[in-house]
């Protein structure tokens, strides 16, 4: 396709983005906004963009798509923006944030305008953040939601999926509240338990300093998530408030009944509640991404020699197999090998574990 691409935003997703676009679309122009200067001029020197506005307006004057790949509530105040400008005629404006139903209401600025806003979500992040760390192929095989606006017709969808079909996401089209509820439930939820987790953990590590040692384990990565941006989930949690306020009331009324089967001892209940968890969990899909960035990792139970681990990362360095992080396991109750390579894909994983089958006689785990 052919026309100015605007990406408001130039971190991790905005420039992944803008890489999947210019990947597809040869002819497409793309111009990058940034408050942060450095990542500007970052997303310049790295051919990311092909230009680079030098306000959000005029940026946004110039476009036929306008990408707003900011936290959700930099969102709204740039919808608010929109509106009041005289933008192009026919101009496709789409969103990349974790929440919906908040963004959509701020969209209907736009609705009245008969200017199509269509909400979107691209399911898919990484660890890194900035547009150093942005990939063409970031969103491959991962879920990527479009919630259109009532100025949004087909047409518009349409097009949109055009434009991101170097993404080579899964496209899917749903309502805002559906959005918020799924998102909830598999993303946002479970970040504020995490951060639960560790506040607890914290708490019994004044009195028990042994506890941070034997936390990084199965704890840590349990618990990873907690890790994230505490500003972005603050916005987050607040843009979906009703949702989490409902899952958290369930969880609590959740957690009343399993306070009860350990006061009375009930083995039988006690058992089907942790078989029926692990029946479902193990049935979740394992080929595909989902709403939570996922670790490829590689566990290996190596020998303590000097030495080791430089021979092993000396093999995939002979297959050109990336590394994105090792570390050392100290804990390994319920993890299996002291020995963590994590990968970029599941498919470097899998190479890995096939080149060190050859070269060793190491024990292999996929976690």
């Amino acid at each position: 396709m052919r026309g100015n691409v605007f990406i408001a935003g130039l971190g991790l997703i905005g420039g992944s983005l803008a890489k999947a676009i210019k990947k597809a679309h040869e002819q497409a122009h793309i111009i990058g906004f940034d408050v942060r200067g450095s990542e500007l001029g970052l997303a310049e020197a790295l051919n990311i963009i092909d230009e680079r506005a030098l306000s959000f307006e005029e940026g946004a004057q110039k476009a036929d798509l306008i990408i707003l790949a900011v936290p959700v509530l930099k969102t709204e105040e740039m919808i608010k923006t929109l509106a009041e400008l005289p933008l192009k005629e026919g101009v496709l404006i789409t969103d990349t944030g974790s929440t919906k139903s908040r963004v959509m209401k701020q969209a209907a600025l736009l609705d009245r305008k008969g200017i199509a806003f269509i909400g979107g979500h691209p399911m898919a992040g990484s660890h890194k953040s900035g547009v150093a760390a942005s990939k063409e192929l970031l969103f491959e095989n991962a879920f990527y939601l479009l919630t259109p606006g009532s100025a949004a017709g087909e047409k518009h969808v349409a097009m949109l999926k055009k434009w991101l079909e170097g993404t080579r996401a899964n496209i899917l089209v749903v309502t805002a509240e559906d959005h918020d509820e799924m998102t909830g439930v598999i993303s946002h939820f479970p970040h504020i338990i995490a951060a639960s987790l560790v506040h607890q953990a914290q708490k019994y590590n004044e009195d028990n300093p042994l506890i941070e040692r034997l936390a990084a384990g199965g704890f840590r990565d349990i618990t990873r998530i907690a890790s994230s941006s505490p500003e972005m989930w603050k916005d987050i949690s607040l843009h979906n408030k009703e949702i989490l306020i409902a899952l958290l009331t369930n969880w609590r009324d959740e957690m009343n009944s399993v306070l009860s089967l350990l006061e009375t001892e009930n083995e039988e209940k006690l058992y089907h509640y942790f078989n029926d968890a692990k029946k479902f969990r193990d049935g979740l899909p394992a080929d595909s991404k989902g709403a939570i960035p996922a670790f490829y990792e590689l566990y290996v139970d190596v020998p303590d020699y000097p030495g080791v681990i430089s021979e092993l990362t000396g093999y995939l360095a002979d297959e050109r197999i990336s590394i994105t992080n090792i570390r050392i396991v100290e804990t390994r109750e319920d993890v299996f090998g002291v020995l963590v390579i994590s990968f970029q894909s599941e498919k470097d994983r899998l190479r890995a574990k096939q080149c060190l089958e050859q070269k060793t006689t190491y024990d292999l785990f996929l976690a």
